[in-house]
């Protein structure tokens, strides 16, 4: 497979000097206390042939996401962007709709918070965040969910409850690889695969192994796991830039990526690699020609303006 065209559908960026990432405390997330851009990332993404990206939120605060939409518009790398409001807000709706109308507003493909954070490992199933999530729903967004092992099956259920709303898991859903655990993760992500509006995002994966000493064997199980359960139509990279720093440098992480999508077809490669976000996200910069050029389609099963 060709690397052109490729998507990175998980990234970030921050910029200490305009806003505090509070979740960056202790000694070992010190390397990530410091401001990183565009500019960083660029040449590193353009070295392993990403043309697209897909740059997701990290803080719960209302001004991020106008920030990341003004800079999608600004830089011809972001495609897409993944931002924030609050669920529970009654007038979510509207909110929705403003950011639509923002500078970069037709960037937004989707909303995320950090239920990770959240105590109730119920928190997806409250009434006030199933009626925001059907609200993103109608917004024709879909909905990334950075979780736990634990918050799996509220997820499972959440989904099942809206199979209108298209749910990402970010991150494989953060199994234990330190460990070498697999259960009941991987019960738990195949459950959450067999709903049809559910896809999962192969990120993130080099900081939940030892980060000194990860190697693809160590991740490679998990892997797998996603890839038989979804199906590489339903599976996309992302670099979890710059998070993954802490374990793998950008390129590190794309080749950990290559091995671990080693025996799959050209075809699946480049869903991984880049059709399934553009289909997902609707993307708007598919370049013309190529595997990875498939874009959205009205009667897609797996967009997000599809039930």
């Amino acid at each position: 497979m060709t690397a052109a065209g490729r998507v990175d559908a998980h990234h970030h960026v921050w910029d200490l000097t305009v806003r505090d990432q509070d979740w960056i405390r202790g000694e070992e997330l010190r390397p990530l206390r410091r401001s990183f851009g565009l500019d960083d990332l660029t040449p590193q993404a353009r070295e392993v042939g990403v043309t697209s990206t897909v740059l997701v939120q990290t803080v719960t605060v209302a001004e991020e996401t106008p920030e990341l939409l003004s800079l999608a518009e600004e830089d011809g790398l972001v495609a897409g962007v993944v931002g924030w409001t609050d669920l529970t807000a009654p007038d979510i709706d509207e909110t929705l709709a403003h950011l639509r109308t923002l500078p970069g507003g037709r960037h937004l493909v989707g909303i995320r918070h950090q239920v990770q954070s959240e105590p109730d490992p119920q928190w997806l199933l409250r009434r006030d965040v199933l009626r925001g999530l059907a609200a993103v729903a109608a917004a024709e967004l879909a909905y990334d969910l950075v979780i736990v092992e634990r918050q799996l099956p509220a997820a499972i259920r959440a989904a099942t409850l809206l199979p209108q709303l298209v749910f990402v898991l970010d991150h494989a859903g953060k199994p234990p690889i330190t460990t070498g655990e697999r259960e009941p993760w991987a019960t738990d992500v195949r459950s959450f695969a067999a709903l049809p509006n559910t896809v999962c995002k192969l990120s993130g994966l080099v900081t939940e192994a030892r980060w000194d000493s990860w190697t693809v064997e160590d991740l490679r199980p998990y892997a797998q796991t996603v890839l038989d359960a979804f199906g590489p139509d339903r599976v996309m990279f992302g670099s979890d830039w710059p998070v993954c720093t802490l374990a793998a440098s950008y390129k590190e992480v794309t080749q950990g990526m290559e091995d671990l999508t080693s025996g799959l077809e050209t075809r699946e490669r480049s869903a991984v690699f880049g059709r399934t976000a553009r289909r997902i996200y609707g993307l708007h910069d598919a370049p013309t020609g190529g595997g990875d050029a498939t874009g959205p389609g009205p009667g897609d099963p797996h967009h997000p303006r599809t039930p």
